[in-house]
């Protein structure tokens, strides 16, 4: 089943390339504070901005650096079908564990076109599919009963990454459907209260900087251990806010590269942040200590 502390993991450059060896360096960092799986190609990883040979490459040298200690999904989802489900049938051949497909965006489909659309890729493909929505980014939103729906019909659609803030969608979404059905946070400031109506994990940014603490929180929450889970939550608030005081992935990076993990490079039409931001961010992480002064 799907559920734990899922890293969304940036990808790191240098000099425009790929940095492989920054990539190998996060990889082991994330296994090593307790990471139960790791998001490839998503957002976070700057996916729109990554050729195709490139991607191959990325998730070649993931699949084998990683070596199935933890869980691997990939980002296969475009607001075109046909390339999504290209996307996905590479996936399957590549032996990943989930292929994330997020709705298609700009295009806005109704219901009934979400619905058909994730339908037919289900049935075209045998990998356990985890749906991404994510309304803020595509302007689409896919309702509750139209989540429900595929997930009783379709075996394989497994999950979804509710990213829309909305508490009482994901509410309904959990009650409508069984227990092998995994509703995802997709806001890292809501994990807690998430958990608290049934999700079973998150996909999360802020697991790039504290993996360790992101994996604790969901575990503390599976023991029912509420208030100790309270005072984590009210710990990592701050942090969960910074890494979207702009655009995603533009903090986190920077934030890591702080840290001394990567270099700061970004691929327009990102760019890298506005200094007022940059020192509220570092002042941060010096609070937190993640950084020295």
């Amino acid at each position: 089943m799907l559920k734990g502390s899922y890293v969304a993991l940036v990808t790191p450059f240098k000099n425009n390339d790929i940095d492989y060896n920054a990539l190998e360096t996060l990889i082991e960092f994330q296994i090593k504070n307790g990471t139960d799986g790791i998001l490839l190609m998503g957002t976070t990883g700057e996916s729109p901005n990554i050729a195709s040979d490139e991607r191959e490459r990325l998730l070649q040298f993931c699949i084998q650096k990683i070596d199935k200690r933890v869980k691997i999904m990939v980002g296969t989802g475009t607001n075109n079908f046909h390339q999504t489900l290209s996307s996905t049938k590479k996936a399957v051949k590549l032996g990943v564990d989930y292929a994330l497909v997020i709705t298609p965006y700009y295009i806005k489909p109704t219901q009934k076109s979400l619905y058909e659309y994730f339908k037919l890729i289900a049935g075209e493909v045998e990998i356990p599919i985890v749906i991404y929505n994510v309304p803020g980014r595509t302007g689409v939103n896919m309702n509750s009963e139209t989540t429900v729906k595929l997930a009783k019909e379709c075996k394989n659609i497994v999950g979804i990454k509710e990213a829309t803030g909305d508490i009482l969608q994901a509410s309904r979404i959990v009650m409508g459907t069984d227990k092998n059905f995994s509703v995802m946070s997709g806001e890292d400031a809501l994990n807690l209260p998430l958990y608290a109506v049934g999700c079973k994990g998150t996909i999360s940014v802020t697991a790039n900087i504290i993996p360790d603490k992101v994996h604790r929180l969901w575990a503390l929450c599976m023991d029912n251990k509420w208030n100790e889970a309270r005072k984590l939550h009210e710990e990592m608030l701050e942090l969960n806010n910074m890494m979207f005081i702009e655009t995603n992935p533009i903090p986190v990076k920077e934030t890591l590269a702080m840290m001394g993990m990567i270099d700061l490079e970004i691929r327009m039409p990102l760019t890298l942040l506005e200094e007022k931001n940059r020192e509220l961010l570092r002042e941060s992480l010096i609070r937190n200590k993640l950084i020295k002064k």
